[in-house]
């Protein structure tokens, strides 16, 4: 048995995803904005999860909880940003502040790369990285990723700070 696996989140999963933020809002305010402003109470949560799904459905977005042995969500990695013409996609990663450390996010982002290159047929996948966030840069790297140029003034915190992001590529 693997110690990790992974699932396309669903309609039924806000109580897990509003869980699995809430525990680690204060650490993803900031790069993951979108996801933490629509997750502010439970009744939010419900609302994006039924949006997820369309947006699974439309092939526009791919959100996956990261799950342990046990079956507990640990973990979030999502494939945004999807231009099908290229085809490619903007990666995005985080596990809960309890399991970091532990080599769940490299293995989970193989094996999510292997499985969704092999169904979607990407010919590109990008991390857009804060100079800052080390772990997210190592685990890049690790992922065969490579430093492709930093864009200034990329990204808006929400606390309002323009921020420079590393971007690292992947051709598949």
């Amino acid at each position: 048995m693997k110690d990790f696996n992974i699932r396309l989140i669903n309609r039924n999963d806000a109580n897990l995803l509003f869980d699995l933020i809430q525990k680690n809002r204060n650490r993803l305010v900031d790069f993951f904005a979108g996801t933490v402003k629509h997750t502010n109470t439970l009744r939010d949560t419900v609302d994006y999860c039924l949006v997820i799904e369309d947006k699974i459905k439309n092939k526009e977005y791919l959100p996956y909880f990261i799950l342990n042995g046990s079956n507990e969500v640990i973990g979030f990695i999502d494939f945004k940003n999807i231009d099908w013409t290229i085809p490619k996609a903007e990666l995005g990663a985080f596990i809960d502040a309890n399991f970091e450390g532990k080599g769940f996010v490299t293995k989970t982002f193989n094996y999510l790369l292997e499985s969704v290159i092999q169904e979607h047929e990407f010919k590109k996948l990008y991390c857009r990285i804060a100079e800052e966030n080390h772990r997210s840069i190592q685990l890049a790297l690790r992922c065969g990723f490579k430093l492709e140029g930093t864009i200034v003034k990329d990204y808006r915190t929400t606390k309002g700070e323009l921020v420079d992001l590393n971007y690292y590529g992947k051709e598949l």
